[in-house]
């Protein structure tokens, strides 16, 4: 005896199917645009970042070089005494310049270390976006041929004798044994 596919709705596979596709359709743009954002971050940090620091520290150093040497010139020339505004000056061009030496430090470290922080998680997208092109592109095919196989499955007559149609007015085949069973009772008994 023949094994029967036992589907209850065909409608259902072609609904998961289409929910499938808009899946698809939308979570690999969002992947590739964290992998591009991920790319982003690497060259803005090597590229904007470090040289914005670098400039920032000859800016500042020169700022520090004018204010100590007008709190020199104060000191050596006898004509007045260095203000406590030369000496803040100094001190806060100071503070400046330890500033933007240590966001650079930050940076050279982050540059130095981004390749070894983000590559796992990169490597982990890297598989879902193949999942999402490779795998779940032939999920979607394999669907859709599922479900053309259950439409052609469905429109083939069964040919065997346990399932008949009926056909309008023409008497199924168990109406006229049922038929000739009546008669042969009705006649014998007469």
């Amino acid at each position: 005896m023949p094994v029967r596919a036992n589907v209850t709705s065909v409608e259902a596979i072609k609904a998961f199917r289409s929910n499938l596709i808009v899946y698809v359709s939308k979570a690999r743009p969002a992947l590739e645009e964290m992998s591009a954002e991920v790319l982003r971050v690497k060259l803005w940090l090597q590229d904007t970042q470090r040289p914005y620091w670098e400039g920032q520290i000859k800016r500042r150093a020169r700022v520090l070089d004018e204010a100590q040497q007008a709190l020199f010139s104060a000191r050596l020339g006898n004509l007045r005494e260095p203000t406590s505004a030369e000496a803040a000056a100094v001190t806060k061009a100071r503070r400046s310049l330890d500033e933007a030496e240590a966001k650079l430090r930050v940076v050279k470290l982050w540059t130095r270390d981004f390749d070894n922080r983000v590559e796992p998680l990169a490597k982990q997208l890297e598989k879902l976006h193949n999942i999402l092109s490779i795998d779940l592109g032939k999920a979607v095919a394999s669907l859709g041929e599922t479900v053309n196989t259950l439409d052609a499955y469905s429109e083939v007559m069964p040919t065997g004798t346990d399932v008949l149609p009926a056909t309008s007015g023409a008497p199924t085949p168990a109406a006229t044994t049922a038929a000739n069973d009546t008669g042969t009772k009705e006649g014998g008994a007469s």
